[in-house]
């Protein structure tokens, strides 16, 4: 992202632009895939989705920042009104420099490489109890559990791709990664960068305000978008990430159905309230950006990681990164085209998308609120059903008795074990843990190495 600023600051050509544009895009794509996951891995299950929420609420910061700085520097001339702006990112990137480093692995990439030591100490350190803990070790043996069944049941990507899961198909690993990457499709489907990349557009073409207008009234959105998306911090576990996304998108759809109406009377030739039709539209794009903040600015990206397996989570965030910026930059590429060819038209598109969002979350998405991350790998390898709607656990909000009972008898287990037996049979078993993920690691490179061979 730095080479990516100095570049693009620094630009005299287009080349130089796009060329800067590229790499800064490679570094945040790297960020928005990562930091995710590890954000996820690290917290605590009732915590997991307030941190991601917040994290994407920061991401809304920065848009309303840069959004009032536009607005600010649209009254400067000359190169230092689009310089200053692309040069002010580097406060941002010089706090990640300072605080980064700092930061602990994530306790269960430590364990998927045999560090298991480590891994203990941080999810010691991240509740605040000792080593030897029953909790602590009742953790551990579950991530090393999860650990070890991915790895038996782990299937190569050319088999992936091909659809080739055979026996090994137990953890739903396509399922799994279509319902994180949808969440990110259906994020950009609902038309949030319809406004958020072209608000003062919209406004200028469809309602017919003036240009300083049009980009203050941008700008103002922002700020409300940010205050709402705070609702969903406390929410989200509360209300569960399926509610969320179902109620948000019913609202973006009555508030894309209102926008439609009005710009469609806007349009009409001789309509003579066109001007009070225009102004109550716009009531109707804040309204939208009200639930679009609530439900779906940080349960898109909340979802990918924890609803992918140990083995797949850093691969489905980053493949939920991929399709969020492929629809953005579809959707983004159509919006002024749209605009002006099918005019009020454009707008059913989206009132469409946001319609379906409702039964989509509802027959397909298991919610994940309240539960650990190996409760979820257990629900996929008992539950191989696509549609979820039928089934209590799958769509409780609260998490289920059966997973609350098995990690009580776990920790039961564990704390009625002698402390010094105990401790000579977890150094047994981390290096029984390490000498299978050397062995796994050995084999996978082996049957990589005949894979190459035959090609």
């Amino acid at each position: 992202m730095s080479i990516g600023a100095i570049l693009q600051i620094a630009a005299f050509s287009t080349a130089q632009m796009i060329v800067g544009r590229i790499i800064a895009g490679i570094g945040n794509g790297l960020n928005t895939s990562t930091a995710p996951v590890w954000q996820g891995e690290t917290s605590k299950a009732s915590w997991r989705g307030r941190l991601i929420v917040i994290e994407m609420i920061m991401n809304i910061a920065g848009f309303s920042l840069s959004n009032w700085m536009t607005y600010g520097f649209s009254y400067v001339s000359g190169p230092v009104g689009w310089r200053f702006p692309l040069a002010f990112q580097f406060i941002f990137i010089f706090i990640l420099y300072g605080t980064v480093p700092w930061l602990p692995e994530s306790p269960r990439w430590l364990i998927a490489k045999g560090r298991v030591d480590e891994a203990e100490q941080i999810l010691a350190d991240l509740e605040a109890r000792d080593v030897d803990d029953p909790v602590i070790i009742t953790d551990s043996k579950e991530i090393q559990w999860a650990v070890n069944y991915e790895r038996e049941n782990h299937i190569l990507w050319r088999d992936l791709l091909r659809g080739r899961t055979g026996e090994q198909g137990g953890t739903c690993t396509i399922r799994r990664l279509i319902l994180g990457m949808g969440t990110q499709a259906m994020q950009q489907l609902a038309g949030i960068n319809v406004t958020s990349y072209y608000l003062p557009t919209v406004l200028i073409e469809s309602v017919g305000l003036t240009n300083k207008m049009a980009r203050l009234l941008a700008a103002c959105n922002s700020v409300s978008y940010l205050v709402f998306s705070l609702i969903g911090i406390p929410n989200v576990e509360r209300w569960g990430r399926r509610k969320m996304m179902m109620y948000a998108a019913a609202g973006q759809f009555f508030c894309y159905l209102i926008i439609t109406i009005c710009i469609r009377y806007t349009e009409k030739a001789g309509y003579s309230g066109a001007e009070k039709v225009a102004e109550a539209s716009i009531a109707f794009f804040f309204l939208y950006y009200v639930f679009f903040g609530i439900g779906w600015q940080g349960v898109p990206w909340l979802y990918p990681t924890e609803i992918n397996s140990l083995s797949n989570r850093a691969v489905g965030a980053a493949l939920g990164t991929a399709t969020n910026w492929a629809f953005n930059f579809m959707v983004v590429e159509i919006t002024p085209i749209g605009i002006q060819t099918l005019q009020w038209k454009f707008y059913i598109i989206w009132t469409v998308f946001n319609f379906a969002f409702i039964p989509t979350v509802y027959f397909f998405y298991p919610e994940t609120a309240g539960r650990t991350l190996e409760d979820l790998d257990r629900y996929f390898r008992e539950n191989h059903k696509v549609l979820v709607f039928r089934d209590k656990d799958a769509i409780s909000q609260q998490r289920p008795i059966a997973y609350i009972e098995h990690e009580r008898e776990e920790v039961r287990r564990t704390s009625s074990v002698d402390p010094r037996a105990m401790s000579f049979a977890a150094v047994q078993h981390r290096a029984s843990v390490i000498e299978k993920a050397n062995e796994n690691a050995k084999r996978e490179d082996s049957i990589e190495d005949r894979w190459q061979e035959k090609v």
